[in-house]
C-alpha cells in the first residue's frame, strides 16, 4: 500500500530505540534540521542528541571529518557511557561510512553505527538497524534480537489489519466527547455489571495509559472490574524499568492487574487478551493504549470504551464497533522523562464523576 497521509520516519524510530538501550548520546549525521522535533523531545528522555549539521558543501564533498570532530567533542565535553550516530538521508546517499568515522576518531567510549535514512514505507527498518549493530556490540543478547524482531513484525501487521494503516488515508479526529463517555462508563462501573479495565500500552505511553486504570479504581473501588495491564518484564532495559515503575505505582494506589504480556509487545497481544476476555465474560470494557491490537470478534456483544493516542485511529475503531472512542491528546511529550503515571484527561473526567 502507498500511504498519501505522513507516516512515522525510520530515523526517528532508530533514535527512540537508542533511548531504550540506554544509549545517552546520539549524533545525527546530517543536516541540523533532520528530526528536529523528536531530537529535542528525546533529550527530555535522558539521551543527548547531537548533530553534525551538514551543510551544501558536505553534500558533494562528504562530511566524515566533521563526524569525527564531532565523536570526539561529544566524548569530551559529555563523558557519555554509550555513543550512537545515527545516519541521516544525506549522509546515507554520500556513501558516508559511520564505522569508519568511529575508528578514525579515537574515542574510547563504546559506540555503534547505525546506517538508516527516512526512505523506508515502515518505520521499524529504523529499529532493526539500531538493534543489530547493538547486538554486534554485545549490548543486547541474539536471543533478544530475534524476540524484538517477532513483536515489531506483529506490531506491524496489527497497524496493517486494524490500525491507522490499514487505509490509504484516514482523517485525524479527536474522538468522542469524554465527559459524555465517562458519565456512561460510572454508570456502568456502579451498576455491578461485570468489567474489565485493560492496558495494552505502548511502551512509555502506558505512563499515561495507567492512570486510566487508577481512575476507574478511584471512580468505583468496589466496582466488578478485572484488571489487566501489559507490564510484564521483557524487553530493553529502558521498557524492563518503566514497566517495573508503573506496576509498582498500581499496586501503590490499590490496583494488582493481571500481567498480559510486555511494553513492547503490545501489537500481538490481542490474543492472549482476547483469550482472558472469553474467561471474564465481561459485559463493558476500558481498553486503553493500543486498543486496535484485539480483534473486533473478541468484544462482540461488549460495550467497549477505548482510549488511543492517535487522532487517525479513531475512525477505525469505530468501524470495529468501539462504543465510545476517545484521544488523549499531546500523551507521548507528556510521558518522556517521567517516572511516575501522569494523570490523563479522561481520567481526570471520570474522577470527576
Amino acid at each position: 500500500m502507498r500511504y498519501v497521509q505522513p507516516r512515522p520516519s525510520s530515523i526517528v524510530a532508530a533514535l527512540y530505540t537508542l533511548r531504550d538501550l540506554n544509549v545517552d548520546l546520539a549524533i545525527l549525521h546530517g543536516p541540523s534540521g533532520c528530526s528536529f522535533k523528536h531530537a529535542r523531545l528525546l533529550e527530555e528522555d535522558g539521551i543527548r542528541v547531537l548533530t553534525t549539521s551538514l551543510g551544501d558543501e558536505e553534500f558533494i564533498f562528504g562530511g566524515q571529518n566533521i563526524l569525527e570532530d564531532v565523536l570526539r567533542y561529544a566524548e569530551k565535553e559529555f563523558s557519555p557511557r554509550r555513543i550512537a550516530v545515527v545516519g541521516t538521508c544525506v549522509s546515507m546517499i554520500i556513501g558516508e561510512d559511520l564505522d569508519a568515522a568511529i575508528e578514525a576518531s579515537g574515542i574510547t567510549t563504546p559506540a555503534i553505527g547505525v546506517s538508516i535514512h527516512a526512505g523506508f514505507r515502515e518505520n521499524i527498518a529504523g529499529v532493526i538497524a539500531a538493534l543489530e549493530p547493538a547486538a554486534k556490540a554485545g549490548w543486547i543478547s541474539e536471543e533478544e534480537l530475534e524476540r524484538q524482531r517477532g513483536v515489531l513484525a506483529s506490531a506491524n501487521q496489527t497497524e496493517r489489519d486494524r490500525g491507522a494503516a490499514c487505509k490509504t488515508y484516514i482523517a485525524p479526529s479527536r474522538g468522542d466527547l469524554k465527559h459524555v463517555a465517562a458519565a456512561k462508563l460510572a454508570e456502568l462501573l456502579r451498576s455491578g455489571k461485570k468489567g474489565m479495565a485493560i492496558m495494552n500500552a505502548k511502551k512509555e505511553t502506558a505512563y499515561m495509559f495507567a492512570d486510566h486504570l487508577c481512575a476507574v479504581y478511584e471512580c468505583a473501588p468496589e466496582a466488578n472490574v478485572t484488571f489487566v495491564a501489559n507490564l510484564e518484564a521483557r524487553g530493553l532495559p529502558k521498557v524492563r524499568a518503566d514497566a517495573a515503575m508503573i506496576l509498582a505505582e498500581l499496586r501503590d494506589r490499590g490496583i494488582d492487574p493481571e500481567l498480559i504480556g510486555a511494553l513492547d509487545e503490545y501489537g500481538g497481544n490481542g490474543p492472549r487478551i482476547a483469550e482472558r476476555i472469553a474467561e471474564v465474560k465481561p459485559e463493558f470494557i476500558l481498553l486503553v493504549g493500543v486498543p486496535h491490537a484485539v480483534s473486533p470478534a473478541a468484544l462482540a456483544g461488549i460495550t467497549v470504551f477505548s482510549v488511543t493516542n492517535g487522532p487517525r485511529q479513531v475512525l477505525p475503531l469505530k468501524e470495529q464497533g468501539h462504543a465510545h472512542v476517545m484521544v488523549e491528546v499531546d500523551l507521548h511529550p507528556k510521558t518522556l522523562g517521567v517516572h511516575n503515571i501522569v494523570e490523563s484527561e479522561f481520567g481526570a473526567v471520570l474522577r470527576s464523576m
